[in-house]
């Protein structure tokens, strides 16, 4: 809430200013339930600078039923996720036209990941030869702060080329992240010495590239700490209007 606060209160700002706004949304995003906007202001015929603001609502991971149906794991079937991110980008064109044609950009982007309904199977055979089966659910979040770059080309058309298309051909960023993800025991039995030592060393001899973690279990809870890169791709095409 706090950042989109921040992002009216800026785009108020320029609005206020000498005309030569664009609001534009991304439509390709909303295939993956994304709702976004962007307000791009003109500082001048080659330079612009844009900020946007992006939110999926909390739900299914987008497509993975319709992509995976049955062959996805118990594990993953009901997680729900939801994201938010903001993003500051600078554009400088290479067009005749004013903020107009091929344009490179770029940008810096935060990134606020939240997962839910995430569930850890576990079962070992105890120092009583006994098979144990625990099911933990898990709930966390992650955020990251990355800068990358985008190249794209916009549009102007209509009788007074008040709209706007804006295509994004390619963009990456990488940068850093952060975060945290819980669980607890379904039954709400607490854990015995043997149960946290055993899930301590299943969880901690999983192979995930890059990424730093930290687990600590004791009697009522599992806390995972993560800390390593973030990177991401982004493509599209957004329509808007300029005033």
């Amino acid at each position: 809430m706090k950042t989109f606060k921040i992002f009216l209160i800026l785009a108020s700002g320029l609005l206020t200013a000498q005309g030569k706004n664009i609001i534009k949304t991304n439509l390709t995003a909303y295939a993956f339930r994304n709702l976004n906007l962007t307000y791009e202001r003109s500082l001048n015929k080659t330079f612009s600078i844009s900020l946007g603001l992006s939110s999926i609502a909390k739900g299914d991971v987008p497509l993975i039923k319709k992509y995976f149906e049955d062959d996805v794991d118990d594990e993953f079937k009901n997680i729900e996720m939801s994201l938010m991110s903001f993003t500051i980008e600078p554009r400088i064109y290479l067009g005749e036209n004013y903020n107009s044609g091929f344009y490179f950009a770029p940008y810096y982007r935060y990134t606020k990941f939240k997962m839910d309904n995430m569930v850890y199977n576990f079962s070992y055979v105890d120092s009583n030869d006994m098979e144990r089966d625990i099911t933990l659910d898990m709930a966390g979040d992650i955020s990251a702060n990355s800068f990358g770059l985008m190249m794209g080309a916009q549009w102007y058309f209509g009788k007074k080329k008040n709209w706007v298309l804006d295509w994004w051909i390619v963009g990456g960023h990488y940068g850093f992240s952060s975060g945290n993800i819980n669980g607890n025991t379904r039954s709400g039995a607490n854990l015995s010495p043997e149960d946290q030592k055993a899930i301590l060393d299943d969880i901690n001899s999983f192979e995930i590239p890059i990424v730093k973690y930290e687990v600590e279990v004791d009697s009522k809870e599992v806390r995972v700490k993560i800390d390593g890169p973030w990177a991401g791709l982004r493509s599209g095409l957004s329509f808007g209007y300029r005033f």
